[in-house]
């Protein structure tokens, strides 16, 4: 590929991306501190879905690593808004297909033969399109196809120059990222470099397609008990490291959702197994499918009737080009969250953050634990659809009520949760899909029972591990208490006051702005007046007049930090 193209791809992402940076600062930072907030939300809606559309062009022309952020967009429908999510849906299957007269002398170069020689046939048409490869169906020589064991098969091939391509495309996210991290309220909360640099390292790891046929080996393996997952099997001696040829088993897209009702098949009940799958991938194999958009995941009818008098069916997993490996502090700290989700425990979800690394320095504990406590007793066992039916007031009721934990935000993202988190991410936006009324919460609890009886061995162990807690803490009271009434007694206690002081602090940047902006007014007025009869004093002045403009909008903030 020519360096003069592979510089302009660059360009392009960059011009993109700083547009919508741009875009951001001008309507969701500066409207708001002129007063003009009402503006940027009313626009907001049409501004998403005009982004999103633009994206999705830029996406489907350019392909690469761009398809894959619009995949992970447009799975996200439990976060983002729906002018989003509807834009992007579907950009799997608009990725524009390769010319097969490229696609045939990749494979041969690769192979080392003629594609006629390894296959007895092959479907010139592409099963699919993806961001990195294409997939056509093949038939296996009888030969092989009795060694296998079948002889439908599709074999994936990348596309050319993909690698040159991913190069560039990091490069330009790299840039991206540089622009993000100076953000404060972002680089307080994720080291975006490192972010970049893992995503980086993940998609190599994706163009190799040696090491994605021995990922599926090992996920067949730790699922080769239940008879309800499928994995396709690797046909080792047609495989390459940018070709690779697989058993077929392409059946009904998880994202095909009339197919799936029409086929007899309970929507929910493909949900809940779907959740089951990636509890066991996470928390007991500590290996898991990182890339489970729907394209990447099948529902397979079979012939049967379960014992519920039910269509019998599978689920199907295909690209294991990106997966994750859970180290032992990661799942232990998951682990104490799930747990604590299920039992409805706010002190154990705490403990669970701190476990995982995502909370910043000096964050109040007692005041997150709360919240936590707040949350489960408001919210907890509604479904998706319930929690997006929640009255705003209700909503507004709790923001007021931990409003300095909203204003702090005290979480961070540490490097080793980016993968998990865009994972489990795009699994909840999935199950929402497949079922509106997906209950996240009962659907965790019975798992979090299983791992509380795991873990403590038996009822009366965890028990007494609770039990010497209590202790601990009654230990320690009668120390605390006797402290607190000696700084009673010498009239030192000092009692915080963060919200009020934070509403001063407020007010005190208003007055400053309105100011700024009076003596904006009165200089600008002044200088149009001299203007007429001394010129060079009107536009002195008229000029000066931007100096107290700019500190209004941008300096007059009393000391209140932007959280």
């Amino acid at each position: 590929m020519k360096t003069s193209q592979l510089r302009a791809r660059y360009w392009r992402i960059i011009f993109f991306f700083g547009g919508v940076t741009l875009g951001f600062i001008f309507w969701e930072i500066f409207l708001p501190r002129i007063g003009l907030k009402g503006w940027s939300r009313s626009s907001r809606s049409r501004r998403y879905t005009l982004i999103a559309g633009q994206f999705r062009t830029l996406a489907i022309k350019m392909g690469g690593l761009m398809i894959k952020v619009g995949q992970f967009l447009s799975a996200r429908l439990d976060v983002l808004p729906p002018e989003i999510t509807d834009e992007l849906a579907g950009l799997q299957d608009e990725v524009p297909a390769e010319n097969f007269a490229a696609i045939r002398a990749q494979a041969e170069t690769e192979l080392g033969a003629p594609l006629n020689e390894k296959f007895l046939w092959v479907d010139e048409t592409p099963l699919a399109a993806a961001s990195l490869g294409q997939v056509h169906r093949a038939r296996l020589h009888p030969t092989e196809a009795s060694l296998q064991g079948f002889n439908e098969v599709v074999f994936k091939v990348q596309r050319p120059h993909i690698e040159q391509i991913v190069d560039v495309d990091l490069a330009a996210l790299r840039r991206v990222g540089g622009w993000l991290q100076k953000y404060k309220p972002i680089s307080d909360r994720a080291d975006v470099r490192s972010l970049v640099e893992e995503f980086a390292n993940t998609t190599r790891e994706e163009i190799d397609y040696l090491a994605e046929g021995r990922n599926a080996e090992t996920f067949n393996t730790n699922f080769k008990d239940n008879p309800h997952v499928h994995v396709p099997k690797v046909v080792w001696n047609i495989s390459t490291r940018r070709v690779l040829t697989l058993e077929n088993v392409f059946a009904i897209k998880l994202g095909d959702y009339e197919a799936i009702t029409a086929a007899g098949i309970e929507r929910a009940d493909v949900a809940r197994l779907l959740l089951d799958t990636y509890m066991q991938q996470i928390f007991e194999d500590g290996f898991f499918h990182a890339d489970p958009h729907p394209g990447n995941l099948f529902v397979t009818p079979l012939e049967g009737i379960r014992l519920d008098g039910k269509r019998d069916w599978k689920l199907t997993f295909i690209d294991f080009g990106m997966v994750g490996r859970m180290p032992d502090g990661l799942r232990s700290g998951l682990r104490e969250a799930v747990v604590a989700i299920g039992t409805q425990d706010a002190a154990r979800l705490v403990q669970s953050y701190k476990t995982l690394g995502v909370l910043l320095p000096g964050a109040d504990l007692k005041l997150i634990e709360m919240a936590g406590a707040q949350l489960f007793d408001r919210f907890w066992g509604k479904s998706m659809s319930e929690l997006r039916k929640i009255d705003h007031a209700e909503m507004m009721k709790f923001g007021l009520q931990f409003r300095e934990l909203m204003y702090n935000m005290p979480f961070q993202l540490p490097q080793n949760l980016l993968m998990l988190g865009r994972t489990v991410a795009i699994l909840s936006g999935m199950c929402t899909g497949l079922h509106p009324d997906f209950n996240l919460w009962t659907s965790i609890a019975p798992y979090a029972t299983k791992l509380v009886t795991d873990e403590g061995g038996s009822n009366w162990q965890t028990w007494l591990d609770e039990a010497g807690k209590i202790f601990q803490v009654l230990i320690g009271l009668p120390g605390r208490t006797d402290r607190v009434l000696t700084v009673l007694e010498r009239g030192d206690l000092n009692v915080q006051t963060p919200q009020l002081n934070r509403q001063v602090m407020y007010l005190e940047g208003t007055l400053n702005r309105l100011f700024g902006g009076i003596i904006f007014t009165a200089m600008l007025i002044g200088g149009a007046i001299l203007f007429s009869s001394n010129e060079l004093y009107g536009k002195v002045l008229m000029s000066a007049s931007a100096l107290p403009l700019v500190w209004a909008l941008f300096f007059a903030r009393g000391h209140r930090p932007w959280r």
